[in-house]
């Protein structure tokens, strides 16, 4: 029988509204319906765990207007790609806590700059703790679905993600069926099994479309209990960028033992099938609901959302 998993999963918290991976973030999403909160942790160079998208934080802090960090700049290789900028492994956690975070996507989200500057980078204790000592909008308890970034690349480094994090959640005392932790790379999350009976999920973008096959798909049963699937590998989307029929993956990954956890599904029509936008302007507020309905009539189980209340309206709207 497949466990219950949070049907709406706050992504960096409720980031369509707040910058993202804020403690303000995480909390608005509660109020708002979330199940549970996403945090993505990356490491300081003295090994604490914050909450950051990526490694590289001048999109979302104030790290390029601080003149005493300018010389932390600099150009380095993660997963193959060159990215030039401010990396949290550069700095101590005291550091770090002297910067301000600011929406990554204020093109998109100009009403969301309004909260720049206002929020410190939280570690995965703050985040954990608000989790444990909050409740859902139903009454039951808020869940935490940690990502590991780029684990491999921490590793050697000499800043390992997976002791910290399994730590910090034994220290918070968190139910295991309140958790759910997620990563790209199949390593980290088969390390992981070793350590903690926790429940894993397994991401996969169109880069990793070898997992979601069906014997794919076996596989990662082997040692994760869901699979976390890029939107278009679950319904695909043709030349007008409208939405086809399901792709067999979800059936497969059921037939698996798996669930399936779609992502992120975004208010803005920058992130929206054809089907669903309104107007042509890309910042303007689709239909997200109706692409949500959609993907959840094809049998996704759960998803990351930037906008958990519209999430939480669509599930409501669904009992």
């Amino acid at each position: 029988m497949r466990q219950r998993l949070p049907s709406v999963i706050a992504h960096r918290g409720a980031s369509g509204y707040r910058p993202e991976h804020t403690l303000a973030a995480y909390a608005l999403a509660i109020e708002q319906g979330a199940d549970a909160i996403e945090p993505d942790v990356v490491s300081t160079s003295d090994g604490v765990l914050v909450a950051r998208h990526e490694n590289e934080i001048s999109g979302t802090t104030d790290v390029a207007d601080m003149p005493e960090f300018a010389d932390r700049r600099t150009t380095k290789t993660i997963d193959g790609q060159d990215l030039t900028g401010w990396f949290t492994e550069d700095f101590t956690l005291a550091e770090l806590r002297t910067l301000r975070t600011r929406e990554r996507l204020p093109e998109l989200r100009p009403a969301s700059t309004a909260y720049d500057g206002q929020e410190p980078i939280p570690t995965l204790a703050e985040i954990l703790d608000l989790a444990r000592h909050a409740r859902t909008v139903r009454g039951e308890p808020v869940g935490v679905v940690p990502e590991t970034k780029h684990p491999t690349y921490f590793a050697a480094l000499g800043l390992a993600l997976e002791e910290p994090l399994v730590a910090e959640l034994e220290r918070a005392g968190l139910d295991r069926s309140r958790v759910l932790v997620q990563s790209f790379e199949a390593d980290n999350l088969r390390r992981l099994r070793t350590m903690t009976d926790v429940r894993l999920l397994q991401l996969v973008d169109r880069r990793g479309a070898n997992l979601v096959t069906s014997a794919g798909l076996l596989t990662v049963a082997g040692y994760a209990d869901a699979v976390g699937v890029a939107k278009d590998l679950l319904i695909p989307r043709d030349a007008a960028d409208n939405l086809l029929e399901p792709t067999e993956v979800i059936g497969d990954a059921h037939d698996a033992g798996l669930e399936v956890v779609g992502w992120t599904f975004r208010r803005e029509n920058s992130f929206l099938p054809a089907d669903y936008r309104v107007g042509t302007d890309p910042a303007a507020i689709g239909d997200l609901a109706a692409e949500i309905h959609r993907f959840l009539d094809a049998g996704m189980d759960s998803f990351f959302t930037d906008n958990p209340d519209i999430g939480d309206q669509v599930v409501r709207s669904r009992v």
